[in-house]
């Protein structure tokens, strides 16, 4: 059997350009939302992938750390969930930095299963969310088997959940990936 011996994926063109006409802080939680969900516009508008985007900020500062897209339809890797991508680019950035930033992950969506376990483990402090997770399962994703009980076991960790934030705009977003004929791809 032959295998790669490196994985690599690569971030959308448009991304670079975008970040750079965006401030570095941002206050409050509208803000930083207003900022994932634009992204998640423009990943849209230009195919790049799926119709979610995440970002990690330092949850006092504002400071935006990192802002991924969904890159799973186009990379062809099912990891490629747009937290995943946030949280990857964030740790590059910040391994061994101590004392390490309180992370705030802010969402266009609720978590899937997959990212709920990749939160745990690096280090949230703060979730917000914009859509639910039944609004992205309406237009055919699936979010996997993540328990109902999925808030209380991040604030049992200590991790502040806060969802709904923006949810109407993050809904059209999903819709409007949906009758565009955007790719809606689950495991199986």
């Amino acid at each position: 059997m032959q295998q790669p011996e490196q994985i690599q994926f690569s971030l959308p063109p448009w991304l670079s350009p975008f970040l750079a006409q965006q401030p570095s802080y941002l206050t409050t939680l509208e803000e930083r939302m207003a900022l994932v969900l634009e992204a998640c516009a423009e990943n849209i508008a230009h195919q790049s992938g799926g119709p979610f985007a995440a970002a990690l900020f330092d949850q006092h500062s504002g400071e935006l750390l990192s802002l991924g897209v969904n890159r799973v339809p186009t990379e062809r890797l099912s990891p490629l969930h747009a937290e995943v991508v946030a949280i990857m680019l964030a740790e590059r950035q910040l391994w061994g930095v101590s004392p390490r930033p309180s992370l705030q992950i802010v969402c266009s969506s609720e978590p899937c299963a997959m990212c709920l376990g990749a939160m745990s483990w690096a280090g949230i402090t703060s979730l917000v969310t914009a859509a639910s997770g039944a609004d992205v399962e309406a237009i055919g994703f699936d979010e996997g088997d993540k328990p109902t009980t999925w808030q209380q076991k991040l604030q049992q960790r200590g991790v502040e959940v806060i969802t709904g934030v923006a949810q109407q705009r993050a809904v059209l977003l999903l819709q409007q990936y949906q009758r565009s004929g955007g790719v809606i791809y689950n495991g199986g």
